[in-house]
């Protein structure tokens, strides 16, 4: 059997991280068994039946939040509004069976079953009334819902591979709505309609929707068709336990994106909310892939902790190839420097970011951090750097560009050895070097090893940064 599981978002916003987590354990479970030969496919659905509240700009962030985080999708998006007609053959064949009926209700006549309900101290729930009648007793010109025929005897089980075996008395499940008087299939109903067209077999998404599988256990049934096996996952919380929101890290992954976080320093962080493989904390993509499973998931709520996030997407900056990061890093460079990129940038940070990643968190601090190697001079001195720039420091780096031109071999080691002899020679302390010579190269009091950058940034660019400093 080809395990085929669905991530089916509603398109009124961004793809926030619970979404992204839901995204993600469809992918691998999929994924697992497709890389043990055993067929597996990741579709994606947009629920967009709410037209009032479903927009283009929140589709788009969808696909793009997905493909950023790498979690591509097999097949064509299926679009749930284009399967209304689907879903009225589904409405008819309920009819049909006997298993949905014609409701006459007017709102005011719920309302008044909602009051009285609570006035009894009872669940506020539909009491059947046109359940049996006689379709003959319908009032002119009103427009009917279409209501399942509920089972009221019983339980409804369903066996979830996360939260166990659980029931409910069918005698607490009212005859829900399929189909609006307007004419549109409701949420209940089309996702089961498309499930079963989309040959589902495992449903796994946030265990807010628990009380959705009974109701969808029943439809299923009553359309004769089979019942996809159900995970439902515990919802992420807050770090203090509390609902999470925006202020505590519920953003949008493109908010993530912008902030210079990694995609996969983003999944591997979702994907240990709720999901654990001993005390493994970075695991890479392929190992999720092979890890992965519903019986390891767990029953408690997950908590968002943006620290624990940024210390493995520092993890993950500090272990990057060189050459990638430098390209992710290249469109902040460009606009910060406003196009003003060296043409020798790339070749420098290849080589360069090889020390610098092991001091940033995010691409943000990558980028802040070597942009003195994406310039040509001359660079910009910031004010700290500026302070060491005193008549003696930069006297002392006149007579240095005077031994730095006389070196043929501008190699690291051999900077190293020049400078030694120049400090014994001077007797004088490395930092009174050191620290003059980078705040010329770099503008900044900060950076790598000096001889690091001197041979990161070539003899030529090296040269001509001192002299644009030693002739103020």
């Amino acid at each position: 059997m080809t395990v085929i599981t669905r991530f089916a978002p509603s398109p009124t916003g961004f793809l926030h991280v619970g979404g992204a987590r839901t995204a993600l354990f469809n992918w691998l479970f999929a994924n697992h068994h497709k890389a043990y030969g055993e067929g597996g496919e990741f579709l994606l659905r947009i629920e967009d039946t709410d037209r009032n509240r479903s927009t283009k700009k929140a589709v788009d962030a969808i696909f793009d939040g997905l493909s950023w985080l790498g979690l591509n999708w097999d097949h064509d998006v299926i679009f749930q509004v284009s399967r209304v007609d689907r879903h009225l053959e589904a409405i008819e064949q309920l009819l049909t069976s006997g298993h949905a009926y014609r409701c006459y209700c007017s709102p005011e006549e719920l309302a008044e079953m909602r009051e009285q309900a609570r006035a009894q101290g009872l669940p506020m729930m539909y009491n059947g009334k046109w359940r049996d009648r006689d379709p003959a007793d319908a009032p002119a010109g009103v427009a009917p819902t279409i209501r399942l025929r509920s089972s009221k005897e019983g339980i409804t089980k369903i066996t979830d591979h996360v939260q166990g075996e659980i029931s409910v008395k069918n005698e607490t499940l009212d005859d829900m709505i399929l189909l609006r008087s307007d004419g549109t299939p409701t949420y209940m109903l089309a996702v089961v309609v498309d499930d079963h067209d989309m040959a589902v077999t495992h449903v796994i998404r946030g265990d807010d929707h628990l009380t959705n599988a009974f109701r969808q256990t029943q439809l299923f049934e009553a359309l004769g068709w089979n019942i996809p096996v159900f995970a439902h996952i515990p919802l992420i919380h807050a770090a203090d336990g509390s609902k999470l929101s925006k202020r505590h890290g519920a953003l949008g992954v493109e908010a993530y994106r912008d902030m210079g976080f990694l995609p996969d320093a983003i999944c591997n962080y979702l994907l240990r909310l709720g999901w654990s493989h001993g005390d493994d904390e970075i695991i890479s993509r392929d190992q999720a892939i092979e890890w992965f499973s519903l019986n390891t998931i767990n029953k408690s709520a997950a908590r968002f902790d943006v620290e624990k996030l940024t210390s493995i997407n520092s993890e993950y900056i500090q272990s990057g190839d060189t050459e990638i990061l430098a390209k992710l890093i290249m469109p902040l460079l460009q606009t910060s420097l406003k196009g003003r990129v060296s043409e020798y940038a790339t070749e420098r940070l290849n080589t360069g970011l090889a020390s610098i990643k092991y001091r940033s968190k995010n691409l943000i601090e990558l980028a802040e951090k070597s942009v003195f190697y994406a310039k040509n001079s001359p660079i910009d001195v910031d004010d700290k750097a500026r302070k060491i720039l005193t008549e003696d420091t930069l006297s002392r780096l006149r007579d240095i560009l005077k031994g730095f031109a006389d070196i043929t071999d501008w190699q690291k080691d051999i900077l190293d050895c020049w400078l030694n002899t120049y400090i014994e020679n001077a007797d004088i302390k490395m930092g009174e070097v050191a620290q003059p010579l980078r705040a010329a190269l770099t503008g900044t009091t900060a950076s790598p090893g000096i001889t690091e950058v001197l041979s990161v940034l070539g003899k030529h660019e090296s040269i001509r940064r001192l002299e644009d400093v030693t002739r103020v």
